[in-house]
């Protein structure tokens, strides 16, 4: 007998499409997010969505962790996200125990990063909870570059690809709000220096939704200790208090170490952007404690 995980690639491919077909004909029979992991890329968001996903009381989208309705699918519809989601009452069924919920989200780490997701989302989800992991903005850029590798979106060393950022980045904010269907490759894919600019995507997502429907932990924190991490966020979200058996790190890459005096230099442009952020959160970023 053949799998799901066994079947080629084509055949998953098929299934999904099947699936999003049929998820956007019944899609006012099912849920939409109550809470979104907005980011950050490379911060541990797909860790926390895992160990979040076990909770008895969550449910997620169909095949995907994130969706990218938000950033780059906006265009397809409301109907064609919301057909992602669980039919609600196949979702009762599934909340186990007295976990509470159900409870649907779907993790994006470019939600936060991308210049109209903010707007949208609290357009179409005004009542939805936000939750954000940071990690040091050093250590970040650094895991993305290596991830952008990997995939084939980078072919620039680390230094060199700090060199063109702005270059790259240029004029892309303006086009991205210009042409609400247009997708910025470099913004999306070579923004390593701006996306550990946290304080003023924080500030774009506190202009559009009270502050106590915005949780931000901080990656070190989740990593370190999960146990009290994770219950903080269980707690944000109105679930019962469980625990997965076993908190694990995915995704992580290999790398060789960060040559020093490019760790200083990191480390010193992002020191006001870390100021602004401790003023704004009321707490110091794990990284600078």
């Amino acid at each position: 007998m053949i799998t799901r995980r066994d079947a080629p690639q084509w055949v998953k491919e098929a299934g999904r499409a099947a699936s999003r077909n049929a998820g956007r004909l019944t899609s006012g029979a099912r849920m939409l997010p109550d809470f979104l992991l907005v980011g950050t890329q490379r911060g541990g968001t797909t860790s926390l969505f895992r160990s979040l996903a076990e909770h008895p009381g969550v449910v997620t989208p169909n095949f995907h962790k994130g969706v990218h309705y938000f950033d780059v699918n906006y265009h397809r519809g409301q109907g064609w996200y919301q057909g992602h989601f669980p039919v609600r009452a196949v979702a009762r069924r599934r909340a186990t125990g007295d976990g509470g919920g159900p409870l649907a989200f779907e993790s994006a780490g470019y939600y936060m990063h991308h210049p109209l997701a903010p707007q949208r989302i609290a357009r179409d989800l005004p009542e939805v909870r936000l939750l954000a992991i940071l990690r040091d903005p050093v250590e970040r850029a650094y895991s993305a570059h290596k991830h952008e590798l990997a995939r084939g979106f980078e072919t620039e060393s680390f230094e060199r690809a700090l060199e063109l950022e702005p270059e790259r980045l240029a004029g892309e904010v303006d086009r991205i709000r210009a042409e609400p269907g247009y997708t910025s490759h470099s913004h999306r894919h070579h923004s390593y220096v701006d996306r550990g600019q946290y304080v003023e995507q924080l500030e774009a997502l506190f202009e559009r939704f009270p502050r106590e429907r915005v949780l931000v932990v901080f990656a070190e924190d989740f990593f370190g200790e999960p146990e009290p991490c994770y219950d903080r966020v269980v707690d944000f979200l109105g679930l019962a208090r469980w625990r997965p058996a076993a908190f694990e790190r995915h995704n992580a890459r290999p790398r060789s170490p960060m040559p020093e005096d490019l760790r200083k230099r990191l480390t010193e442009h992002f020191e006001p952007y870390d100021e602004r952020l401790t003023t704004l959160l009321g707490e110091v970023p794990a990284w600078r404690r």
